[in-house]
C-alpha cells in the first residue's frame, strides 16, 4: 500500500524510519517477549525508554539541570487549566490572544482568577502576531501566556514577548522541536505530542524548579499538582507509556539528523517552497501577514471557494490528504511538520501549479 502526503495539522505525520522501528518491536521489544503496549511502567525496561526519552530531549534542546522534564496526559488543554492552578498566586495573569488556542486558555484561567489580554490579533482573524515588543505587563502578574505557533491560522512569533521580568509561558505544541530555543527565557514550555513529536495522548511539560510549590494540598486535585509529577518522575500514576516511547524514537530521529539546527534548515527550505509558490500564484495565496508566516502551518485559500473545495477533493484522489482548512477558516492548508519529507512539499506544488493551469480563467 502506498502511504499518502498526510498535511494534517494533527494527530499528524510520522517519520517513516520511526513507525517501520516501532513496527519491528512490536510484538517483542529487546528480546523482553513483550510489546512496549503490554509491558509494566514499573519495569526496568520500560524505566530505561522513559529516561532516555527525557535525556534525549534535554540534548536536543539543551535544557539545563533547573528544569524538570514531565511527560503527562491530557494533551495541552489540560495545560490551560494546570498552569493557573498552580502559579495564580497574586490570582492575576496576563495573556496575548494571537489564535484559538490562546484565547481559549484565556478563558479556562478566568475560572481561577483576573485574566488581562495585553494584546490581540483578533481583530483581522488572526492573520498576524501582534506586537509585543512594549506590552502594558501587570504589575502583579503572576505570568505571561502565549502560543508560539497557531495551528488553525498558520502564524508564528518571530521575536519573544518583553515580559518586563514576569514569567513567560508558552503553548509549543504545533512548533516544539522544529527549531532551536533558548530554554531559559521561559518558566514553562509545553506541547502536545500529537502535531510535531509523537502520537495523541501524551502532552511534554519542561518546567523551572522554581515555579513548582507545594503548598497546593487544599485546592488543587493531585493529578494536577506539578510537584507530584515532578516527585515522581511522570510516574505518580501510569504515564501514557507507548506515547513516550514513540516520543523518545523520534528525539532519536532528530538527534540523527543533526539536532534541531538541521531540521529547521529543513523546514524553512520546505515552507519556502510553498511559501514562494504562494506568492507568485494569480489563484493562490496565503492569509496571513509575511512576517508572521508559520513554517509548520502554511495556511492559503483560491480565488473561490468552489475551487477550494475542487482541488481538495483532487489533492485528496492523488494522494495529498488532510489539506481541507479549519472549519473556523475555510481554505487549505497545509501542515509540514518536521516528518514531511521535502519530496511531499516539492510534489504539492507541483500539483498546484497543474491545477492552476487547468483551472485558470
Amino acid at each position: 500500500m502506498k502511504r499518502v502526503y498526510n498535511f494534517s495539522a494533527g494527530p499528524a505525520i510520522l517519520p517513516e524510519e520511526v513507525l517501520k522501528e516501532a513496527a519491528a518491536e512490536m510484538l517483542d521489544y529487546q528480546d523482553s517477549g513483550m510489546s512496549v503496549m503490554e509491558m509494566s511502567h514499573r519495569s526496568k525496561t520500560y524505566q530505561q525508554i522513559i529516561d532516555d526519552a527525557e535525556s534525549d530531549l534535554r540534548k536536543l534542546l539543551n535544557i539545563p539541570a533547573n528544569y524538570k522534564v514531565l511527560f503527562l496526559q491530557g494533551g495541552a488543554t489540560l495545560q490551560f487549566s494546570m498552569i493557573p492552578m498552580n502559579l495564580m498566586k497574586n490570582k492575576v495573569a496576563d495573556y496575548i490572544i494571537s489564535g484559538h488556542w490562546a484565547k481559549k486558555a484565556a478563558e479556562e484561567a478566568e475560572k481561577y482568577g483576573k485574566v488581562n489580554r495585553i494584546a490581540s490579533s483578533e481583530d483581522k482573524m488572526f492573520s498576524y502576531i501582534p506586537d509585543v515588543s512594549n506590552l502594558e505587563i501587570s504589575p502583579d502578574a503572576d505570568y505571561v501566556f502565549m502560543c508560539d505557533n497557531n495551528t488553525i491560522f498558520g502564524t508564528k512569533y518571530y521575536e519573544l514577548p518583553n515580559t518586563k521580568g514576569k514569567v513567560l509561558i508558552s503553548d509549543a505544541s504545533s512548533c516544539f522541536l522544529s527549531e532551536p530555543i533558548d530554554v531559559t527565557k521561559y518558566g514553562i514550555i509545553f506541547a502536545g505530542a500529537q502535531k510535531n513529536v509523537g502520537p495523541a495522548g501524551t502532552v511534554i511539560v519542561i518546567i523551572r524548579e522554581d515555579l513548582i510549590t507545594k503548598d497546593l494540598e487544599n485546592y488543587v486535585p493531585i493529578m494536577l499538582r506539578y510537584d507530584i509529577h515532578a516527585e515522581n518522575q511522570s510516574m505518580y500514576n501510569t504515564p501514557p507509556t507507548y506515547g513516550i516511547y514513540l516520543c523518545g524514537k523520534v528525539f532519536k530521529w532528530l538527534l540523527n539528523l543533526g539536532g534541531l539546527e538541521a531540521i529547521h534548515k529543513i523546514n524553512v527550505i520546505k515552507a519556502n517552497l510553498l511559501y514562494d509558490y504562494l506568492d507568485q500564484s494569480s489563484m493562490f495565496f496565503g492569509t496571513v501577514e509575511k512576517k508572521s508566516r508559520s513554517l509548520m502551518n502554511v495556511c492559503f485559500k483560491s480565488t473561490s471557494p468552489e475551487l477550494d473545495e475542487k482541488f481538495i477533493k483532487e489533492a485528496k484522489a492523488l494522494g495529498f490528504d488532510n489539506l481541507k482548512g479549519h472549519r473556523s477558516v475555510g481554505g487549505m492548508r497545509a501542515s509540514i511538520y518536521n516528518a514531511m519529507p521535502t519530496e511531499g512539499v516539492k510534489a504539492l506544488v507541483e500539483f498546484m501549479k497543474e491545477f492552476e493551469g487547468k483551472n485558470r480563467g
